[in-house]
């Protein structure tokens, strides 16, 4: 079975997901894996396409969750983004990095921040 971690983390990209979908964006792929690492989401509106990375914890802690994407982190996806507009042969469109904050509730709800040109 899956540790309480692991469907914590399913869950908030799920709600991020539907979150972006309520927005009229369509899923391009979740969970995108290569020798550098992996994205997390990466969703397009009409030209645009953005990689989203998801931050989720437990609790309303200080401090957002999106403030854990280091300056290193932030070069790993841009590097990552490249590698998969190389993979899938996307063309020279417009792109974007978000990233996603969700707070899980003890009670079990989820609230989905999405920071838009995170950075």
């Amino acid at each position: 079975g899956m540790s309480r971690r692991e469907r914590l983390w399913r869950e908030s990209e799920e709600a991020v997901w539907q979150a972006y979908r309520r927005r009229g964006y369509r899923l391009v792929d979740r969970n995108w894996r290569c020798r550098l690492g992996e994205l997390d989401l990466v969703v397009a509106k009409g030209e645009l396409t953005a990689f989203c990375e998801v931050k989720a914890r437990a609790g309303p802690a200080l401090g957002g969750p999106h403030e854990s994407v280091t300056a290193t982190k932030q070069r790993k996806i841009r590097a990552l983004a490249e590698a998969f507009i190389g993979a899938r042969g996307l063309p020279a469109a417009r792109y974007r990095f978000d990233v996603a904050s969700v707070i899980v509730s003890p009670a079990g709800g989820t609230n989905v921040y999405i920071f838009e040109d995170a950075f």
